[in-house]
């Protein structure tokens, strides 16, 4: 059961057939309430033409592609977090491994299309990307119900039920889960030992060293950009008086100077 209340996300299946303005639809309605949406695709060609028409649409959007190191990812992510854009595109999305509860609806096209990425477990983790917001949805495009949707489905279903009744018995009230933005850095020193990194142990210390190894070939002036990214928000952090978290965020800030001062 979570302490925070928060039941797994409904989920829709909806035809193929004029899915995207569908997608469309509903992706304004949540940018008008301030979320953010995960779309997940197949193919980079489908992920690469429906970036481009959703700009057309004036919409909001970045593709989140496989070249794209652990740093830019990190950037990309934490740009959604703070809604500099609205909507993210990609293929694999699940192996970003980071909390995004800003994020209200994940779509999922060709749900229907069976294999890795639309198995039971796949689907499972994807419906999971919106049980972090209380209005969390998820549809899927498909024109057929295969047997991993039925089980994902059924599980979610399942789950959600059972929360609903825990919630009801105990008198609680569903609240989306409030992390700070600069939680996706903070894994940098090592905090948020909790956080959803892939895997845990060892390969949680691997990802960690990877992101250090690769803000030593940072460019200067991209490191230096982001500690000023950091350092904006540390004020206001205090001003909020969060003042635990702007310590925190003072001391990404010292290591990043000195890796700064290093490269020089």
């Amino acid at each position: 059961m979570r302490p925070t209340g928060l039941v797994d996300p409904e989920v829709i299946v909806r035809p193929t057939k004029g899915q995207i303005d569908d997608l469309i639809e509903m992706v304004r309605g949540r940018i008008e309430i301030g979320d953010r949406i995960l779309v997940t695709t197949l193919t980079k060609k489908m992920s690469e033409d429906l970036t481009d028409y959703l700009l057309e649409q004036g919409l909001r959007v970045r593709y989140l592609h496989s070249n794209i190191d652990t740093m830019q990812r990190i950037e990309i992510l934490r740009s959604l977090r703070l809604g500099e854009f609205d909507v993210l595109i990609g293929i694999n999305l699940l192996r970003e491994g980071l909390d995004l509860p800003e994020v209200s609806l994940v779509a999922i096209l060709d749900a229907d299309k069976e294999g890795f990425l639309r198995s039971e477990t796949a689907l499972i983790q994807m419906i999971g990307r919106a049980a972090r917001n209380v209005s969390g949805q998820v549809v899927m495009y498909a024109d057929k119900i295969t047997p991993s949707m039925e089980r994902a489905i059924g599980e979610t279903k399942r789950r959600r039920e059972t929360q609903i009744a825990y919630n009801l018995e105990h008198g609680i009230e569903p609240q989306t889960i409030r992390k700070a933005v600069g939680d996706i850095l903070s894994f940098l020193n090592g905090f948020g030992e909790d956080s959803a990194l892939p895997g845990k142990g060892g390969r949680r210390q691997h990802e960690r060293d990877k992101v250090k190894q690769e803000l030593k070939s940072l460019p200067q002036q991209e490191l230096g950009r982001l500690i000023q990214t950091l350092e904006e928000e540390m004020h206001e952090a205090a001003t909020d008086l969060k003042f635990e978290y702007a310590a925190r965020l003072r001391d990404e800030i010292r290591d990043l100077s000195r890796e700064l001062r290093d490269a020089r």
